[in-house]
């Protein structure tokens, strides 16, 4: 195993995913906004930190289901390796983007409820999931 930063972000689609080709492998991207909440002893209230934004990337299958299952606004959980690049705006000002490339994405179950359906496949060959139920039986 490589030294991957994995993390696992919980936060909120902050605009439409957008789905396409690249290299005719399906890619899904959106920003994923992530506020901090903490407790204020002193007020008695619970306080909000300032949101931090990360790009997420998602391809081939997770791309290919996330598509039509994630919209904006959704309440998620994303994990994946995290990178960072370095980029100057337009305004001349240089800037570091955090990006998570992602394994895994999932609705919060926290904030709401989901119903989940299982996508047809063509069979075991290339489905590591079925490759393992095969296995097991």
């Amino acid at each position: 195993m490589s030294n991957q930063t994995m993390v696992t972000v919980q936060g909120w689609i902050g605009n439409a995913p957008v789905l396409r080709e690249v290299g005719g492998v399906p890619v899904l991207n959106f920003r994923l906004g992530c506020t901090p909440r903490h407790f204020h002893r002193a007020s008695g209230a619970w306080v909000d930190g300032q949101t931090q934004w990360y790009g997420v990337s998602a391809w081939r299958r997770l791309a290919t289901h996330g598509g039509p299952s994630l919209h904006q606004g959704d309440p998620v959980v994303v994990h994946g390796r995290l990178d960072h690049r370095t980029y100057v705006n337009k305004s001349g000002v240089e800037v570091v983007a955090l990006e998570i490339d992602a394994v895994t994405i999932g609705h919060d179950l926290t904030r709401g409820v989901a119903t989940f359906v299982k996508a047809a496949t063509a069979g075991p060959a290339g489905d590591p999931d079925r490759e393992r139920e095969a296995t097991a039986a």
